[in-house]
């Protein structure tokens, strides 16, 4: 064969390649379009960029794995045909799907429908539905899981965060009558882990145990040091007994960095059950030791029911997550070759700035304010976490695709140990939430997907 019948057949198959991935987002704008005209859509929808991102929000709320549950006739009759515009050009969508932040706290579901009469000024007229919906799935006798990770995944109001996180993570039952007295025993079993593993001295402890909690010793002050509240002492006592007795009971891993990281998410969630204002402003000091033990006890088995679903990733080598770094290296060349091809280019590897993300779970890379929304997220994909975190960070990577092009290698290293996220927002972070379903929409079910 010549070369350039050679050339020719592979611009064929180029061809054929793009009619095909052109093809997925049409059939995906068609399953949009009749969204809107008031017929089911399986899964999460993407948003158009507003003129005004900030004036008018447009965010059509995602559901996990059924139909589309969460708009209103409003954001309806404000999408019109730049949709698809917006959609055949691939562009990044702009979101603004927050939820009122509430300084108010809740004990329970029992709260939840006085606390829902309390909208923060400025709301969206849809958080008032939003928080009905939540209120009227976690009064019930039996919480209907699937109808709540459906909920969560666009954002959960603050003051519910620690019930429905418990709820999402199978720490506290769906049945609401067995609810109170589980988490009493799990609650009682974490402290007797506690006596039996921790509150020892070292003369009972093997020399792995004591190297083991010496790591996590230096490791707790350097969590989340841009946030005063980890520098106190106590906040950081209480994490190295979270780490520790996990460890402990997890010797296939024991501890490895970036777990104290994973940790702060539940701590901050737990804490905010009782203790009111700005996170700035708290003192752990202020509760009685039998409400820091609750705290610590639900943050340590929520954190065993999020790594339960990614043992592999903190197992020896870690190679679930340096299999997920070979998938998002994978899945941005093919979404954006050319950007792919740099990095080839200029040598750069995945695994120099993805690792990290994967092993911390983005916590790191933006503000810590935002974490809980974005875990909100994490938490309602449930068992299929880590496969999506992959969209995520592609996402996320890719929202600096134009810059990084133009940039050499030791640029864009420094560029991506240090990312401009400081300033960001839940619209920037909605944006990549956004972004990240459609792309999984359109690839995840490819029958060559992401070989490997």
């Amino acid at each position: 064969m010549s070369k350039s019948s050679g050339r020719e057949e592979d611009r064929n198959k180029d061809t054929s390649s793009s009619s095909t991935l052109d093809s997925r987002f049409s059939q995906t704008l068609r399953n949009v379009q009749g969204l809107l005209k008031g017929r089911s859509f399986p899964g999460k929808v993407l948003i158009t960029r507003p003129s005004n991102p900030l004036a008018q929000p447009v965010f059509l709320s995602p559901s996990t794995h059924k139909s589309f549950s969460d708009s209103d006739a409003n954001h309806r009759e404000q999408v019109d045909r730049s949709t698809e515009d917006e959609l055949q050009n691939r562009s990044n969508a702009y979101a603004s799907s927050s939820v009122n932040d509430s300084n108010t706290s809740t004990m329970g579901s029992e709260n939840v429908s006085k606390e829902t009469q309390k909208p923060a000024m400025g709301a969206r007229s849809t958080d008032s539905a939003r928080l009905m919906k939540f209120t009227k799935e976690l009064s019930g006798s039996t919480v209907i899981l699937e109808k709540l990770r459906e909920l969560a995944w666009s954002g959960v109001p603050p003051y519910l965060r620690p019930t429905v996180w418990r709820l999402l993570l199978g720490y506290a039952p769906s049945n609401s009558d067995r609810r109170e007295g589980i988490l009493r025993r799990k609650r009682l079993e974490y402290l007797d882990c506690v006596a039996q593993h921790y509150d020892i001295p070292d003369t009972e402890r093997t020399d792995e145990e004591i190297t083991m909690l010496r790591q996590i010793g230096l490791d707790c002050p350097r969590t989340v040091p841009d946030v005063s509240f980890f520098q106190q002492a106590e906040v950081q006592k209480s994490l190295e007994r979270i780490l520790y007795i996990w460890a402990i009971r997890h010797p296939a891993s024991g501890y490895v960095q970036g777990i104290n990281d994973l940790a702060t998410p539940f701590l901050v969630v737990f804490l905010s059950e009782y203790l009111e204002g700005s996170i700035d402003a708290w003192s752990i000091a202020d509760l009685s030791p039998e409400k820091i033990s609750n705290v610590e006890a639900d943050c340590y088995w929520c954190l065993s029911k999020l790594l339960d679903g990614m043992q592999d990733h903190y197992t020896f080598a870690q190679p679930g997550i340096q299999r997920l770094v070979f998938k998002l290296k994978e899945l941005i060349r093919r979404i954006d070759e050319p950007f792919s091809r740099h990095m080839e280019d200029e040598g750069l590897e995945f695994l120099q700035f993805a690792f990290r993300w994967f092993n911390c779970l983005l916590i790191r890379e933006i503000p810590f304010d935002l974490v809980t929304r974005l875990w909100d997220t994490y938490l309602a994909e449930g068992d299929a976490l880590p496969d999506f975190l992959v969209y995520i960070f592609a996402s996320f990577l890719l929202t600096w695709s134009d810059k990084l092009r133009k940039l050499e290698f030791q640029e864009m290293v420094m560029f991506l140990q240090h990312l401009p996220t400081q300033y960001w927002t839940h619209l920037e972070l909605e944006a990549v939430l956004s972004q990240a379903y459609m792309w999984h929409a359109v690839f995840n079910n490819s029958p060559s997907h992401l070989a490997g």
